[in-house]
């Protein structure tokens, strides 16, 4: 995954926008533990296993939470290349 472009909020807020097909503008700041699961799986499905620590997850309570843990996992540090 060399020189791919890390997750942003557009890339996440537009993922869960898909979660109860709703628009990009509805979605709200705060995430519930559906909307997270569904945010990880497909992330997951785009980027292949993500090795996200339990104690990671359980601390995402909004968007901003979720970019950055998304973007820490996909990141060449997360996915354990140099």
């Amino acid at each position: 995954m060399t020189g791919a472009p890390l997750p942003d909020r557009a890339e996440v807020l537009t993922v869960l926008a898909q979660f109860h097909d709703r628009s990009v503008d509805s979605v709200e700041e705060g995430l519930g533990s559906l909307e997270l699961t569904w945010l990880i799986a497909e992330f997951e499905q785009r980027y292949g296993d993500l090795e996200l620590p339990d104690e990671a997850v359980d601390a995402v309570r909004t968007v901003t939470d979720a970019v950055e843990l998304l973007r820490s996992a996909v990141g060449p540090a997360g996915r354990g290349q140099p």
